[in-house]
């Protein structure tokens, strides 16, 4: 998992090195068709893939994809305008809102401890985006939509039936993502792409898809409840690639509430973890 979480940072930070170069939805378009012949090449080697799904799971990888196509272009648009270790102080906050939209949404019963850790951590994501203050502008704003588009994404993956492929759903967002961007990079001018360009969205797609890789590998032979707190080794390489690659350091403010965020995400997921837990036989 830490590996996976180093290789989806590793593609924020070749993305975020075009620098606005490659207009935003060129850059996806690309960055799509590379994954997409990386996924056809490897075609089996990283699991099954087919589409023989039911209605209800098909309109699920709509909602699914749909919300990948949000979550891709407020994302990465944020990604361009602020520093990369900001940004993903901001997406640590998932694992709460997730539990929370999974009580709202599908009425899963969330207690007073793991409500007060949501509070809590989203106290730490105000830290982090600072309304209200000069350091406050609207690519925080695009951050926290690209959280909602990710939660979205999320509580939709997790209600598909356990017999849809993970390969099927990455395709399908994949190819949502890349249709999408299609048509909407028709509005400007298409710019040629520099050779350093062509490398950094390449190295993109290609660490996409091998944090996808390493992340499902994980899931499929590990405790899914004792993998999850790695997922916030993400932050640290955020950390450091940001300072080492463009020489971005968080202020303690930021700090601070990515702590407060990291804590209270693990938090809710040791007490979903522990009432989730099957009693002992008798």
């Amino acid at each position: 998992m830490m590996g996976s979480m180093a290789a989806f940072v590793l593609n924020d930070t070749m993305t975020k090195t075009t620098g606005g170069a490659v207009p935003l939805f060129q850059l996806l378009f690309l960055r799509g068709l590379i994954s997409i012949t990386l996924i056809l090449v490897l075609w089996g080697r990283l699991g099954p893939m087919h589409l023989r799904l039911g209605r209800r799971d098909w309109k699920l990888v709509a909602i699914r994809s749909a919300a990948e196509v949000g979550a891709s272009y407020f994302f990465v648009t944020a990604l361009f305008n602020m520093p990369l270790a900001n940004l993903s102080a901001i997406l640590q906050s998932l694992p709460l809102t997730v539990t929370l939209g999974a009580a709202l949404v599908y009425r899963e019963k969330v207690g007073w401890r793991r409500f007060s850790a949501i509070l809590v951590g989203f106290a730490g994501v105000l830290l982090i985006v600072k309304p209200g203050t000069d350091g406050f502008n609207v690519w925080s704003v695009y951050a926290l939509v690209a959280v909602f588009f990710v939660t979205v994404r999320d509580l939709s993956t997790r209600r598909l039936s356990k017999a849809v492929p993970s390969m099927t759903v990455t395709l399908a967002a994949v190819l949502s993502v890349t249709g999408f961007s299609a048509f909407a990079q028709l509005s400007t001018p298409w710019q040629p792409v520099s050779t350093t360009h062509w490398v950094a969205i390449t190295a993109a797609a290609f660490f996409v898809l091998i944090g996808y890789y390493l992340s499902v590998q994980t899931m499929r032979v590990g405790d899914v409840s004792f993998i999850a707190p790695f997922r916030y080794t993400g932050l640290i390489w955020a950390l450091i690639l940001g300072w080492f690659v463009f020489g971005d350091w968080p202020v303690p403010s930021t700090l601070a509430g990515a702590a407060i965020v990291a804590a209270t995400g693990l938090f809710t997921l040791y007490r979903e973890r522990k009432t989730t837990r099957p009693l002992p036989p008798l």
